[in-house]
């Protein structure tokens, strides 16, 4: 087993396979390094991939010290990974907690980001929503402490944004379930105090969002509520990104839609290496709905 060490001690567990440009997946909430199976078969054949536990999320270490889970921490987590790899610029892919981290790892590491992906993120950062996000993360809490993990993952893996999931593939939607129940309750608890529901909102971080230039790619499912509007925000406030949205689909979209969310990222991968994903052409960008046309315009004679 391989792992890379934190400047706070903390061990990381990690898993890279294939060869060419890296590419590392940063996971969810519920999921963990093998959430990514279906991309690691895919991108493995061209690019040197790698996958990781987060801190709380066993074989990774499991440190029982509320402070040191953090948003800031999670987003230097994926830095040490990549240290101790020797990996000087990557693609880094995030679903949900990962895609926050994937975020703040492009604001805060714009030299060692070769391409962003921000998937499924979005979730507690509506500014009306924030105070009810934190206090379901603090019943999510208490709810590892007082029922344990296997309780939790029966309840978690049928949420609103899930059931698509279910729906779409019975049998992944159980090995998530089965997987998600395996995990460390109080990992998961930790997780939920102090990077859930201390990290910053979105909507925060306007000045900082606004002048990254990491090409980004923002996804999201159409049925993942809580992930619109945050995602269209995004998209409209970071010059270098595009938003793609899957239909019908919830919010574990690289398992639920593993072919769309390949494809999309296949397609990214190869503008970006090309030189081809630009920023925003500010000639799209005004505050008019018909644009240049003005009603009443005269056309010069000739």
């Amino acid at each position: 087993m391989a792992f890379a060490e934190t400047d706070d001690g903390v061990k990381l567990y990690f898993e890279e396979t294939g060869r060419g440009e890296p590419v590392i997946f940063v996971h969810e909430f519920a999921g963990d390094h093998r959430s990514w199976e279906p991309q690691v078969r895919h991108f493995a054949r061209r690019y040197r991939c790698i996958t990781t536990n987060a801190r709380g999320y066993p074989p990774s270490d499991v440190p029982e010290d509320p402070g040191r889970y953090s948003q800031a921490r999670a987003t230097a987590d994926v830095k040490a990974v990549l240290d101790h790899l020797g990996i000087a610029r990557a693609h880094i892919v995030g679903l949900s907690m990962g895609g926050f981290a994937t975020l703040h790892f492009g604001l805060r590491y714009p030299e060692q980001a070769r391409a962003l992906v921000v998937a499924g993120c979005g979730y507690g950062a509506e500014p009306d929503a924030r105070e009810k996000f934190r206090a379901e993360a603090k019943a999510c809490a208490d709810s590892l402490a007082r029922d344990g993990m296997a309780a939790f993952a029966a309840g978690y893996s049928l949420g609103p944004a899930r059931v698509q999931f279910q729906n779409k593939d019975p049998r992944g939607h159980r090995e998530f379930a089965e997987m998600l129940a395996g995990h460390s309750a109080t990992g998961a608890a930790l997780t939920q105090l102090g990077v859930q529901r201390e990290r910053p909102s979105l909507y925060d971080l306007e000045d900082q969002l606004r002048a990254l230039t990491v090409p980004t790619l923002i996804v999201t499912g159409d049925e993942d509520e809580p992930c619109l509007a945050p995602s269209l925000y995004m998209k409209r406030k970071i010059p270098s990104a595009g938003l793609a949205v899957l239909p019908k689909t919830g919010h574990t979209l690289n398992l639920e839609e593993p072919e769309a969310f390949n494809r999309l990222l296949t397609e990214f991968f190869a503008l970006v290496e090309a030189g081809r994903w630009e920023p925003r052409d500010p000639r799209s960008i005004s505050d008019t709905i018909l644009g240049s046309y003005r009603l009443g315009s005269k056309r010069s004679k000739t």
